[in-house]
């Protein structure tokens, strides 16, 4: 019998912060974090392919990433150790809140994971030493199809909880949302 899965919607039509159930006793917890029937009974299909897992220092900007199509995909993302400040950015042209951004925390003591749609640029920063976070991915990864946002772009205005300490030569060199390149489309998923 699969856990219960509570869905919580975003202002973001498609994005979706998601807890599953939690059992814990005197050993600790049991939780089932992914089961494609469980996801699909709350609405949410997609076809998982490829996990991704990362550790981070305190500090450490990873971001803001996507894929183009025909190789755009749907990440599920969850923080298993320490804390991030998870953040997406629309690039569906024709959205409600294309070049907007949302944030949340995601930690290892509450569980909860985010459920990003083709079509967000996405990206976090660590804010406890040693955070992993773990992704599954509804496509491969790409090296032709990965683009990045710039996370400092003043008009998509991304309000970071801390300035970050490390980022990757690539990230800082990432584009504005006027120059980044990207072909989503809106068509409403809700």
């Amino acid at each position: 019998m699969p856990m219960p899965v509570a869905i919580e919607k975003t202002e973001f039509d498609g994005l979706y912060v998601v807890r599953t159930g939690l059992i814990r006793d005197d050993r600790g917890f049991f939780a089932e974090t992914y089961s494609k029937n469980m996801y699909r009974e709350a609405g949410l299909a997609g076809e998982f392919v490829q996990d991704n897992l990362s550790e981070s220092a305190k500090g450490t900007l990873r971001g803001m990433h996507y894929q183009i199509e025909p190789d755009g995909m749907v990440k599920l993302v969850r923080c298993l150790r320490g804390a991030i400040y998870d953040v997406v950015v629309d690039l569906r042209r024709g959205a409600p809140t294309f070049g907007k951004w949302w944030g949340c925390e995601l930690n290892e003591r509450d569980g909860a994971t985010l459920w990003i749609p083709v079509g967000f640029a996405h990206g976090f920063l660590a804010l406890e030493e040693s955070s992993v976070v773990h992704y599954k991915c509804t496509a491969h990864h790409v090296p032709s199809a990965e683009r990045s946002l710039s996370y400092a772009c003043p008009k998509v205005g991304i309000e970071w909880p801390a300035p970050p300490a490390l980022i990757s030569k690539k990230d800082i060199a990432a584009p504005c949302l006027d120059e980044a390149e990207f072909n989503f489309v809106y068509a409403g998923t809700r």
